[in-house]
């Protein structure tokens, strides 16, 4: 049954069914918090007995926040509230403010969600009420210190959170202050985490007393999806934007493009898309683009978009000869596929071919526009096979009477050379404006290459080989600057059947919850190069490469696992998965509340007996 049909049933089933089958105050079962954890036990025997959702808002050092901040006091009581009686006022300038508004209204959408008849944007708020539910005011006051309308590698996305509500007080006043939007954003996004729904009140609760401070331990806190393997609506973009969003995760990684599809519609290059799409309804067109990216702004999210090149090209290519610019690609759909390809249908550029240059520039001025304004900007660059080329006549006969060559080294050296091409063409497509570029690990950033190949000033490697990759020393001590998403622990597609042959896929196994949680990057790079290079870290990274999942499957294959990978680079945390787990399970549960379609981590019950489910 999917969300929107379950709330549906719930809706009907309120309404159906006797009042006083939800007066969860007369359950013979309630909860208690004892040494920081819930626990469920016979009412009669429990001296303050309170529902599952209040013990889980007052109890334990973190509460039920996801991620955990840095610094946090919670109280031991909460406040009943209705939504009507929630107001706001905003100290805030410049189109931060218009951003603040929005997702001012996120948050107040996001709290209706908690209840459980909501539907098609509303719920039902009924009452009787005590006259102490009907009257409490919650007051919701936000300082913005600058105005910053779009996200950066340096914004700063700390803020500082405060509730206060006074012995038999009628208002809870929360306090937020924060030196940028995006840090006001994560500050609702935590405060809609102190806040649930209870049900014999038919109300909201907050916690009364609260005091937070918090940063994020890494700038970069991404998560790839590939659409072309498999096309992905843009309702499931957004769904994984919005978990992103509740994780605190800031980047969306679009790998849109590859050799199977070409599903991106460019005005000035409609062929691409009309011979590369898998239909004319899957197709990204400019107002989707646009709307993805300003959808993400508001929820504290960058859409960082990756044209993949020069491998991982084909479909979408084959109209250059009959246009007049030549064979634009090579190998493509080529046979025996794995001579020529790490998986069909294959396809490189053609190096010997200077139109591929016309029309990667008019891509880039495109791209720029749709995902503007750009701070980063990924080239893609990794499975480059030197066959492909080194048996393509029109590639061997110019880097023969160029005289450059046909060995290893010849071709890498070309490669390069295509690489600072792409880079000054995307330059100048950003009006002169030069951004840090990102590129996968590859054969140009093996051993002894990195420092002949690459500028460190002007790109940033994404690692995905495993986290004991020696390489990886190499790169920090070549000055490289660095993104970890290795595949041993950040993959998720891994651990499913094989779609090529039977089996397991290449990189089974499963990387479940737990190995993405404790996959530190700072670790990884101490180990290997010394603590002295772990600020060249900037971040993390998990991918979801989509040869089998879609907008069906989708969100069970990101989440909650995403989820981990959020606190792993929001809190950095020095313990392992263990002391997370009861909150992981529990932000699972919001994450479905908020209509996410997220993957069953354990049976309820473990939800409703807080560390009894352990091995």
């Amino acid at each position: 049954m999917g969300v929107d049909k379950a709330r549906l049933f719930l809706a009907i089933f309120a309404v159906l069914a006797p009042a006083e089958a939800f007066d969860w105050s007369s359950s013979p079962w309630a909860w208690h918090c004892a040494d920081g954890t819930c626990v469920k036990g016979a009412r009669e025997h429990i001296s303050n007995p309170t529902s599952l959702e209040t013990c889980k808002l007052t109890c334990g050092k973190d509460g039920p926040v996801w991620p955990k901040p840095d610094y946090i006091t919670i109280g031991k009581e909460v406040s009943y509230f209705l939504p009507k009686n929630l107001a706001h006022d905003l100290l805030c300038s410049g189109d931060s403010c218009n951003l603040l508004k929005q997702a001012f209204a996120i948050f107040e959408d996001n709290l209706n969600k908690y209840n459980p008849t909501y539907s098609n944007g509303e719920a039902s708020w009924t009452g009787p009420w005590a006259p102490s539910v009907e009257t409490h005011q919650v007051s919701v006051h936000i300082v913005l210190q600058m105005d910053q309308s779009h996200l950066k590698m340096d914004t700063d996305e700390s803020y500082q959170l405060t509730v206060q509500t006074a012995a038999g007080g009628s208002t809870s006043a929360v306090t937020i202050t924060a030196p940028t939007f995006f840090g006001a954003r994560h500050a609702l996004e935590t405060l809609s985490q102190l806040i649930d729904y209870e049900e014999s009140t038919n109300s909201l609760q907050i916690v009364n007393i609260v005091t937070i401070q918090d940063s994020p331990a890494f700038h970069y806190r991404g998560l790839l999806v590939d659409t072309s393997r498999n096309y992905v609506d843009i309702p499931t973009i957004k769904r994984t934007i919005d978990a992103m969003a509740a994780t605190k995760l800031n980047t969306f990684h679009w790998h849109i493009t590859d050799s199977h599809s070409f599903p991106l519609y460019l005005e000035t290059l409609p062929k691409m898309f009309q011979y590369g799409a898998y239909t004319y309804r899957q197709v990204y067109y400019p107002a989707d683009v646009r709307d993805i990216v300003q959808y993400a702004r508001v929820r504290g999210v960058r859409v960082l978009p990756e044209f993949d090149a020069p491998a991982h090209v084909g479909h979408g290519w084959q109209w250059g000869e009959k246009d007049g610019l030549g064979k634009l690609v090579v190998c493509l759909d080529k046979e025996p596929w794995m001579s020529y390809c790490v998986e069909p249908p294959c396809g490189q550029l053609n190096l010997a071919n200077e139109n591929i240059y016309k029309v990667l520039g008019d891509i880039y001025k495109e791209l720029v526009d749709l995902f503007s304004p750009i701070d980063l900007f990924h080239y893609g660059g990794d499975e480059v096979n030197l066959n492909c080329w080194n048996t393509s006549k029109e590639v061997t006969d110019w880097m023969e009477a160029s005289g450059f060559g046909r060995d290893d080294d010849a071709y890498y050296k070309q490669w390069s050379v295509f690489q600072d091409k792409s880079e000054a063409l995307l330059t100048k497509a950003n009006k002169g404006i030069e951004v840090p570029g990102v590129i996968w690990t590859s054969h140009l950033t093996e051993e002894g290459r990195v420092g002949q190949y690459l500028d460190n000033k002007r790109y940033i490697i994404q690692i995905w080989t495993t986290g004991k990759d020696p390489l990886i020393a190499e790169l920090v001590k070549e000055g490289f600057d660095v993104i970890m998403s290795n595949y041993d622990a950040w993959y998720l597609d891994c651990g499913f059947g094989a779609w090529v042959g039977e089996g397991n896929n290449w990189c089974s196994p499963y990387k479940g919850w737990q190995a993405v949680y404790d996959n530190s990057p700072h670790k990884i790079v101490s180990d290997l190069a010394g603590a002295q290079y772990t600020s060249q870290v900037k971040g993390g990274e998990a991918a979801l490469w989509t040869e089998q999942a879609d907008s069906e499957n989708l969100d069970a294959r990101l989440w909650p696992r995403s989820s981990a990978l959020g606190e792993r680079l929001w809190s950095d945390p020095d313990h392992n998965w263990r002391t997370a787990e009861t909150r992981f399970i529990h932000h699972r549960q919001r994450l479905v509340q908020r209509g996410i379609m997220a993957d069953r981590i354990q049976p309820q019950w473990c939800h409703q007996n807080e560390e009894l489910c352990y091995a």
